[in-house]
């Protein structure tokens, strides 16, 4: 059988712009019939997303977008694991990235922008901190001209990889622990991935023994 599916979105729960019922009433409305919620290093939206997929007709599949230290932009994505088996680590990952708008102010301060935390809290609307937050607050100050140019120049730079570095887990502990749980395990879009000194191929080869399915 057949499905049309949105397997990676993002609620208010990590960095997206809806909630976990909104973004499931437009899921629907695109006429998707499976959809993943993938929200950032947490599972807190998961289960208003289940029950407002039920509601809606709409079949929710738990997952996650994990954040992996081994290179910029490469995340992994999880589906269908036991979110009881995976809670302590998913609180301590919670942690790291509460701490970590912190780490991204110092570094734009050293780049001369002052950005406000309030106004990147209140952005995230109870939600973890993420990039497109800073890029929200820093294009209505006029610091950049589009979200895009947040990310060039500043966000999505080998020198902004180097703030991140030891403060998430290798795509390997990530691609295990969801295996461990009873979990698939996709590679997150691998376009965005910057490799040094590695193909793509290797990389994928590399998951695929830990066991990446897809």
């Amino acid at each position: 059988m057949t499905y049309l599916a949105d397997l990676h979105t993002h609620s208010t729960a990590s960095d997206g712009q809806y909630t976990p019922s909104e973004l499931a009433g437009l899921v629907k409305k695109r006429g998707a019939e499976v959809w993943a919620l993938t929200d950032h290093d947490n599972v807190e939206g998961v289960d208003a997303a289940v029950a407002a997929g039920k509601q809606l007709g709409l079949k929710v599949i738990r997952g996650v977008e994990l954040s992996a230290d081994d290179y910029l932009n490469l995340h992994i994505l999880g589906y269908g694991f036991s979110v009881p088996n995976l809670q302590t680590w998913f609180d301590s990952l919670k942690g790291g990235r509460n701490d970590r708008k912190y780490r991204i102010r110092d570094f734009l301060r050293t780049k001369g922008l002052e950005i406000s935390l309030d106004e990147v809290d209140a952005e995230a609307a109870g939600g973890a901190v993420g990039r497109p937050h800073f890029a929200k607050v820093m294009l209505r100050h006029g610091m950049v001209t589009t979200r895009r140019e947040a990310f060039d120049r500043y966000l999505d730079t080998p020198e902004f990889q180097s703030i991140e570095k030891g403060t998430t887990p290798s795509a390997r502990e990530c691609v295990e622990q969801l295996k461990a749980a009873g979990g698939k395990v996709s590679l997150a879009h691998p376009y965005q991935i910057v490799l040094h000194g590695k193909s793509l191929e290797e990389l994928v080869r590399q998951l695929k023994d830990h066991g990446l399915d897809a």
